[in-house]
């Protein structure tokens, strides 16, 4: 099975760079990892609406030119909450139907509407806002968290 996780933006901090390389080698049992970063768009805090929207539009772009067949979950604030052992069950279930799992990370401004209705599924980390880095992370732990959950091995709760 494969993993895709596209995201806009590098990571510039050490620390995330580091807990991601970690959970790469993690996963390295359960499946095969692809992490593919876009380039965030940079936009002056006074955006308008307007170039906010182009920004979010052109990032859009991009994302959809690097999905192909596979099954893709969009990360945005509107999509559906899943504890733990639902995202596991979730992951489980969507690998009986589709080989790769494709999971999109936004950038500052979000996702575009199009990138949003491609998407097979939208899933929300939390209420919460994270940094682009940190939401990652915690993708990458609960990616691995499930695969330990649905192999029936031990994992901290």
């Amino acid at each position: 099975m494969r993993i895709k996780i596209i995201a806009v933006g590098k990571l510039k901090d050490k620390y995330f760079q580091e807990a991601v390389k970690e959970y790469e080698k993690r996963l390295l049992r359960f499946c095969k990892l692809e992490i593919i970063e876009i380039q965030d768009l940079k936009n002056p805090d006074l955006s308008s609406e307007a170039l906010c929207l182009e920004t979010i539009n052109k990032e859009g772009r991009e994302i959809l030119s690097k999905i192909k067949n596979e099954f893709v979950v969009a990360l945005c604030i509107e999509g559906k909450k899943l504890d733990s052992v639902d995202f596991s069950k979730f992951i489980q279930n969507t690998t009986m139907t589709a080989s790769d799992i494709t999971f999109v990370i936004g950038g500052s401004l979000g996702l575009s509407d199009e990138v949003k209705r491609r998407a097979d599924y939208k899933l929300s980390l939390s209420d919460m806002t994270f940094p682009h880095g940190l939401s990652r992370v915690i993708l990458l732990e609960q990616i691995y968290r499930g695969f330990k959950i649905s192999a029936g091995e031990n994992y901290h709760k």
